[in-house]
């Protein structure tokens, strides 16, 4: 499937896949993370059930803490 992720464009194999899966498959290890599929924002509780599919954009953005 072709999809854009954080604003590029990516090719990943298979016809679908949720966002944990892909957030796995990409390797983002960051504990804080905000998900949104197409401009809606994903809870981490339903990133499991949130499925990717062939044109979808999706943004993976980690948030960063400081002081």
């Amino acid at each position: 499937m072709n999809i854009t992720l954080n604003n590029r464009p990516e090719a990943i194999e298979g016809e679908q896949m949720s966002i944990s899966e892909l957030i796995k498959y990409k390797n983002f290890t960051f504990k804080l993370l905000v998900t949104k599929l197409n401009g809606k924002l994903v809870k981490t509780a339903e990133r499991d059930e949130a499925m990717v599919h062939d044109g979808d954009n999706v943004q993976i953005i980690h948030l960063i803490s400081g002081g």
